[in-house]
């Protein structure tokens, strides 16, 4: 039976977590998403913003709020039986996806995946961290400091108080994806800070603006990432259960902020490319991994034939990713390559035509 995929939302309170969930959920297309949200405090906010939500196809059962502290360090006690409790259901989850708050880290999330009640069940498809880009752009983490600090000191559950440099530093190390938030504030800055975090990232990490979350699912829902056997790549800088002094700032879930100007999808394109059938999967993989790098071309997928098989072969690439398998017979189907292509707008469309259709046919890329 597939693991079922789970999606880990992180980021400092105010970057707009949930306004990305929000995002999935009214474009979810089908999947059944069942969310975890852990919230600090009595009041929880983003539960309630998402269990009133109104969407077809989120029930309020299948948002599970945690409400006692930190999830990074209540695994054991509150996530783990959570998560056996949403896998246990007549009718499991297409999707899971877990908010954690602002002041969690990712990497003992991801490591409970390790779980052996969970392990064979259900897998981190993908880690997002999502940044204030103002915030960030201007030297801080969040838009208002002294809410966080406030928050932090009213929670008795939170049993490691890291400086918040360190756990950006975490944030950062650990994702998969990094959604920089609020890209109608940041104007010309937005490529120079997008370069800037992706040197901070590990090799291959995707960087995107977003303004109020609006990503295509497809490319933050499906990676294949398997988080959970990677970690050793996902260095954790800093895991604190002690009391360092409190560093810059964070702030609480933006989600609200003034300028929900439209950019939404005209920020996002997808084209299709139909190419000859390939010769070498292997090379076809290895040459469309080097177009996507030059392209910056966040997602492709599609179908291809190979020249003396009779089998489909099925594509899909998250960043300079490249999978490749046979799937089912070609049968009826016309021979050639079929590729679907997913960026930012400005997309150089023929250049990567070109690289496509000489790539299926030709024995080297130049």
């Amino acid at each position: 039976m597939p693991k079922i995929p789970a999606t880990i939302v992180t980021g400092f309170l105010g970057a707009g977590k949930t306004t990305l969930i929000r995002h999935l959920l009214q474009n979810a297309d089908g999947r059944r998403i069942a969310l975890i949200i852990n919230e600090f405090g009595d009041l929880g906010v983003d539960g309630d913003i998402l269990k009133g939500c109104g969407i077809e196809g989120c029930a309020e059962d299948d948002v599970v709020e945690l409400s006692n502290g930190c999830i990074c360090c209540t695994v054991a006690d509150d996530f783990i039986p959570t998560m056996e409790a949403l896998l246990a259901r007549e009718t499991p989850p297409d999707h899971i996806v877990i908010e954690t708050s602002g002041l969690a880290l990712p990497q003992p999330l991801v490591r409970a995946f390790n779980w052996p009640g969970l392990k064979t069940r259900v897998t981190v498809d993908g880690v997002v961290t999502v940044l204030d880009g103002p915030a960030v752009a201007a030297g801080t983490f969040a838009a208002d400091v002294a809410r966080v600090d406030a928050q932090r000191a009213a929670d008795d559950g939170l049993d490691h108080e890291t400086p918040l440099s360190e756990l950006y530093a975490d944030q950062v190390a650990c994702a998969d994806m990094i959604v920089v938030g609020k890209a109608d504030l940041l104007g010309a800055e937005t490529e120079a800070l997008a370069a800037r975090i992706r040197s901070e990232a590990r090799p291959g990490v995707q960087v995107v603006p977003a303004t109020m979350g609006a990503l295509p699912v497809e490319v933050v829902l499906g990676r294949g990432q398997g988080a959970e056997d990677d970690l050793a790549a996902r260095h954790e800088l800093h895991h604190h259960h002690g009391h360092d002094d409190d560093d810059d700032d964070d702030d609480d879930d933006d989600d609200h902020h003034d300028h929900a100007h439209e950019h939404g999808h005209d920020a996002f394109e997808s084209f299709t490319v139909e190419a000859p059938e390939i010769d070498d999967p292997a090379a076809f993989a290895a040459r469309v991994s080097a177009i996507i790098r030059d392209h910056g071309i966040l997602r492709l997928k599609g179908f291809a034939s190979v020249a003396g098989r009779p089998m489909r072969l099925t594509i899909q690439a998250v960043g300079p990713r490249v999978d490749h398998y046979f799937d089912r017979p070609l049968g009826q189907d016309a021979r050639g390559a079929r590729l679907v292509v997913i960026g930012q707008a400005g997309l150089d469309r023929a250049a990567i035509s070109r690289a496509l259709q000489r790539t299926a046919d030709a024995p080297t890329y130049a």
